[in-house]
């Protein structure tokens, strides 16, 4: 499980070194996530348009390493922008990564930025 884990670290959006498409802004869900993959990575896309702003993190929720978080709930907490595990309710912080429920799983999250109606998320490799 740990070497699951591993593979997943947070980018910062100043250290992207390359920007993956992912699709069209029309091929993700409102208010929804959707789940993509890059290499041996799943991550959790989300058009939070509430927030007219999208987010992506790793889609493994680290509570009991479940490929499920792009079908979690979107919502907010305090304006901090979270998503909640559809399994089992923890939540994380779409913005930093966070446990917002005060436990010691953390996620790792993705810049997003939307190009001409196409949507990329940042890797460093």
């Amino acid at each position: 499980m740990e070497q699951i884990l591993q593979q997943y670290q947070s980018v910062a959006s100043t250290k992207v070194m390359t920007w993956f498409h992912v699709g069209k802004i029309n091929d993700f869900p409102e208010n929804g996530g959707a789940c993509i993959k890059y290499k041996a990575k799943q991550i959790a896309v989300y058009n939070f348009t509430r927030k007219s702003k999208w987010y992506a993190c790793q889609n493994v929720c680290p509570h009991k390493m479940e490929m499920v978080l792009s079908r979690g709930m979107i919502g907010d907490l305090s304006g901090t922008p979270k998503v909640a595990c559809p399994l089992h309710k923890k939540t994380f912080s779409l913005e930093n990564g966070e446990n917002l429920n005060g436990d010691d799983y953390k996620i790792a999250t993705y810049p997003v930025k939307i190009e001409n109606e196409n949507v990329y998320i940042g890797f460093t490799d």
